[in-house]
């Protein structure tokens, strides 16, 4: 059974960092791996689900909504099974329940993806 646990969300001020740790448990390697991508999507009151970064296994590819660009940087420690969300120069428009999530495919649709975890609260003050 798949199942991934995030981490690290909180409360700070606008322009502040945080980093969002999902781990991954439960999928195999190598070609038997149910999880070849690991997306973060996030979730704002009264708005729809929206992605923000996936990473790709095993060529770390990674992919950005045009929202975070230059802001979010998402990265892999295979050792520790853990995909990391690195966030700079938060806004407030960034408040939201982060989720990370597990597919076989890359996509930026939140219904291609089959795992998620619980969400962690990032909260954003101006």
């Amino acid at each position: 059974q798949v199942q991934l646990v995030e981490s690290g969300g909180g409360l700070v001020q606008a322009g502040s960092s945080l980093r969002l740790s999902c781990v991954v448990s439960g999928a195999a390697s190598g070609r038997a791996s149910s999880v070849y991508v690991v997306g973060w999507f996030r979730q704002a009151p009264g708005k729809e689900r929206e992605f923000a970064a996936a990473i790709t296994w095993p060529d770390d590819s990674t992919y950005y909504a045009d929202s975070v660009k230059g802001r979010f940087t998402i990265s892999r420690d295979n050792a520790k099974n853990t995909v990391y969300l690195q966030m700079n120069s938060l806004k407030p428009e960034d408040t939201a329940v982060y989720y990370c999530a597990g597919a076989r495919t890359l996509s930026m649709l939140s219904d291609r993806y089959r795992y998620w975890g619980q969400g962690t609260q990032v909260t954003v003050s101006s």
